[in-house]
């Protein structure tokens, strides 16, 4: 019986062999693979932790750049203040027409908390002559249509209940105002009429009229 299972054994070899099959080559090519896919395994958690770093540097570049770009809004805006204020002193010191005397630097409205209610501000400036205080008072009228019919409103008829009608100025150099105006429903309005009465001598009154349009703040 030993020989006879020797021998089949020996006829299965010999097929195997037959067959081309050779256990030791069997061996050394499933090392081979085992050792390749140890190699791509590796190469993966490599691949995996460079994406990692890639997208941690990308989350670090995106917030470098927004702070560059926060940083670089901040200054423009510093920049346009700087103008403003420099084109606003040049007005009072030596404006572009050369003219001395009083005059609207600057007449701004926006809308307030309410549908109707606006708030309006106004810069008077004394151009190159300062020498001296001009006083006076301001009269402002909002001129418009209501019921398919032009109508104007005065500044009194304009102002909340509890505002102070007078709009007074006293100053050398500048004085900026804010008021806030109510309008009455039904009215719509188009044009504003500035009065700048001066109540000092040798210092002309001025008037000017502004399409009524919002400011952008």
């Amino acid at each position: 019986m030993a020989l006879a299972l020797l021998a089949t054994y020996l006829v299965f070899e010999f097929g195997r062999i037959s067959a081309g099959y050779d256990m030791v080559d069997a061996r050394n090519e499933r090392a081979a693979f085992e050792e390749h896919i140890h190699a791509l395994d590796d190469e993966i958690a490599g691949l995996k932790q460079e994406v990692a770093v890639l997208e941690t540097h990308r989350e670090i570049d995106h917030e470098a750049y927004k702070e560059v770009e926060g940083s670089l809004i901040s200054l423009q805006a510093k920049i346009q203040e700087q103008r403003d204020a420099i084109a606003f002193y040049r007005g009072i010191v030596s404006p572009a027409d050369g003219k001395p005397g009083l005059r609207v630097q600057d007449l701004r409205l926006t809308r307030g908390g309410e549908e109707r209610e606006f708030n309006l501000r106004l810069v008077l400036v004394q151009a190159m002559k300062h020498d001296r205080k001009v006083s006076g008072d301001v009269a402002v009228t909002v001129e418009g249509s209501e019921g398919g019919e032009a109508r104007t409103y005065s500044l009194a008829e304009l102002l909340p209940a509890d505002a102070e009608s007078g709009w007074p100025f006293s100053f050398r150099y500048f004085q900026d105002f804010d008021r806030q105006l109510v309008l009455p429903d039904g009215f719509t309005p188009e044009r504003i009429r500035v009065q700048v009465r001066s109540r000092t001598r040798s210092i002309s009154s001025i008037e000017e009229n502004y399409a009524w349009a919002m400011s952008q703040g």
